[in-house]
């Protein structure tokens, strides 16, 4: 055996039991047999760098762990995800399925629950048919687990984050070699680099690749970690004001409403009902207008692509970073704190997307409102509750703030509402969808440009005279906000 000498390299048995404790016996004794066949003079440059000049096997582990999990065995993998987007998806469905299962969640809808959602859709589509002039969709909504509301949703989620995503990755290669000289902490990122035959793709052995990779990964971690705490907010796939699924027609979560049926203490058949009513009054909506959901998904494009790194802050995010693993770096693709959000463009994109959500979830409030006050006694109850709900969001829809720097909350709900309310009773149900035709046709708010007839209506509607009306929700987020020291707010004016 090759002693290593003067205090200098290291012996053979301490490589050995490196590569043992980084990687298991199997693949450390794999990994050890490809170097016992290396050439005598590459072997002998290896180990005269010293034990003390490879990374500590915890930090071996967890990356490999996390390459693992994200399903990067192999350069082809590697090369595959790159090519896929800057998210890898497939491992933030998997930590999302997994919070699922960690809080309990039913693997299967009963056909007792099943049934019931279906009969308050189908009731709800009765309702609603009554008050609107638009179609009921075709085909059935789903009745969703958590875990199958995870599944279907993450990808569109992973697409509106894919700008931000893709900005953070090349900044952290940027910072790392450019500012950090490709060390983080003492611990060089092409840890890997060399001729020592451990078993991870060749590609992850250039340092910039490896930061994209790292990046890559502590962003699906952050989004998987997100979507699996909202699996147990969400009562529907419109929660968020935007349609998420596939199916046109929407989906309910009846575990959740269950939930939120006890958390109320109101009947779970009313709750399911004012639920059911919701989900489709969106449905309705966004099947009736084909040009919704595109402007949305440009709107949410330009403010993420228009999102800027502060480069100075992620370095002092990687310099603070233990490890060269992704729960280490998650700091460094952070929005909250790396992220400059306060272009021209994005003020206009996020004026423009708070404006547009506020007026669908007006309408969709307003046409439940009058579809369920026959039906459903506790509908104000249960329309209050939801408006705050919809102005504060909770905690998994912070985080995903965190990720896209986006408030995906309509802070006008309350005047929307109002305005859309007055113009059906000045003018009828059939004018007042009639306005979807064309963005250009839709009313404004008294502060905007001149709207005529529907800035004035919304003054009827509440009985306040123009210009004095407060936004509840807006005042409630603003002061939420200040209480915690405005770290919530990403480049709103406070929807003022």
């Amino acid at each position: 055996m090759r002693r290593a000498t003067d205090g200098e390299g290291m012996e053979d048995n301490e490589l050995h039991q490196w590569l043992i404790d980084s990687f298991g016996p199997v693949q450390g004794e794999m990994a050890w047999k490809q170097f016992s066949a290396l050439p005598e003079s590459i072997r002998d440059q290896i180990m005269s760098q010293g034990v003390e000049g490879l990374p500590k096997p915890s930090e071996v582990r967890s990356l490999a762990e996390a390459l693992t999990a994200g399903g990067l065995n192999t350069a082809g993998d590697v090369h595959r995800t790159m090519e896929e987007g800057p998210i890898n998806v497939k491992l933030a469905q998997s930590i999302a399925l997994n919070k699922t299962r960690e809080a309990g969640s039913a693997s299967m809808v009963s056909a007792e629950d099943g049934a019931a959602a279906r009969q308050s859709l189908s009731e709800a589509n009765l309702w609603l048919d009554t008050v609107t002039e638009f179609d009921p969709v075709k085909g059935q909504a789903d009745v969703l687990t958590r875990a199958e509301w995870v599944e279907r949703t993450l990808p569109s989620w992973a697409s509106f984050a894919a700008p931000v995503a893709e900005s953070m990755n090349d900044a952290l290669a940027s910072v790392l070699s450019e500012r950090l000289g490709g060390a983080i902490d003492g611990e060089v990122s092409g840890m890997f680099a060399g001729p020592v035959p451990i078993p991870i793709p060749d590609d992850l052995k250039d340092p910039a690749m490896l930061m994209k990779l790292l990046g890559n990964t502590s962003f699906a971690m952050q989004l998987g970690q997100a979507a699996g705490n909202l699996s147990s907010e969400v009562h529907g796939s419109f929660d968020q004001g935007i349609a998420l699924l596939k199916n046109p027609a929407g989906a309910l979560i009846p575990e959740n409403i269950d939930a939120y049926a006890k958390e109320l203490e109101i009947d779970r058949a009313e709750v399911m009902g004012f639920l059911a009513l919701h989900e489709v009054a969106h449905a309705r909506l966004y099947a009736s207008v084909p040009w919704l959901m595109p402007r949305f998904e440009a709107l949410i494009g330009k403010y993420a692509r228009g999102i800027s790194i502060d480069l100075d802050a992620m370095e002092e995010q990687l310099r603070e970073a233990e490890a060269m693993n992704p729960e280490s770096i998650a700091g460094a693709v952070n929005l909250a704190k790396v992220g400059i959000s306060d272009s021209p463009e994005q003020k206009e994109a996020l004026d423009s997307l708070e404006t547009l959500l506020a007026l669908v979830e007006g309408w969709v409030d307003c046409v439940v409102w009058r579809a369920g006050m026959a039906h459903l006694p506790h509908i104000e109850q249960l329309r209050e509750m939801m408006r705050r709900e919809r102005a504060v969001g909770g905690p998994a829809e912070l985080t995903f703030e965190s990720l896209l720097g986006l408030k995906l909350r309509p802070k006008r709900l309350r005047e929307a509402a109002g305005l859309w309310e007055s113009i059906t009773t000045a003018e009828g149900a059939a004018e007042r969808d009639r306005r979807w035709g064309h963005p250009d046709l839709l009313p404004t708010f008294t502060d905007d440009k001149p709207a005529g007839d529907g800035s004035q209506a919304r003054s009827a509607a509440d009985g306040s005279r123009p210009g004095t009306s407060v936004d509840w929700d807006a005042e409630l987020s603003k002061l939420l906000d200040e209480n915690n020291g405005g770290d919530n707010d990403k480049g709103s004016d406070g929807g003022n």
